[in-house]
């Protein structure tokens, strides 16, 4: 068995993994002085984005707004409340169905460390941004279904 690369650094998920992990260095010492995770400022901040946008979702919405697991956005949600940062509550139209909610601590938590994470961000993505059209590559990326692994045809990746 052999690789198409030469070099380890030449296959793109690699450099893809290695990104990511200093990536998410820069996003551990951003959230560090306001005692986040960073799990918990997503669910935080997807929490208030949905908010603001008018949204009272429910556990279920707000895990697939984040991209998390719906156990582990339960987990992270029952941290947060038990820090006093968010409310879950039963919907009164349906009792399996909660819907967590911002306090004002919550929300003063998750806009002060807004500004650094996205600080953080373009410095980290700034030297490949919209150059490469990198926003656009990512967010392609996103919209790939789950479970589908690319397939490769003539050394060019299609969703399969």
């Amino acid at each position: 068995m052999s690789s198409r690369y030469q070099d380890a650094l030449e296959s793109p998920g690699f450099l893809l993994w290695l990104a990511t992990l200093r990536w998410q260095r820069l996003m551990r010492a951003a959230l560090r002085k306001h005692g986040l995770t960073h799990v918990q400022f997503v669910i935080l901040a997807s929490l208030w984005w949905l908010t603001e946008q008018g949204a009272r979702p429910s556990q279920r919405q707000l895990a697939a707004h984040a991209g998390t697991d719906l156990t582990m956005t339960g987990q992270v949600l029952l941290a947060l409340e038990r820090r006093g940062l968010v409310v879950r509550q039963l919907d009164p139209g349906d009792a399996r169905i909660r819907r967590p909610g911002l306090t004002e601590q919550g929300r003063l938590v998750a806009l002060g460390a807004l500004p650094e994470v996205e600080e953080a961000d373009l410095l980290f993505l700034e030297p490949v941004s919209d150059r490469d059209g990198l926003t656009a590559g990512l967010r392609e990326l996103t919209r790939r279904a789950p479970g589908r692994t690319p397939s490769v045809s003539g050394g060019r990746d299609r969703v399969g």
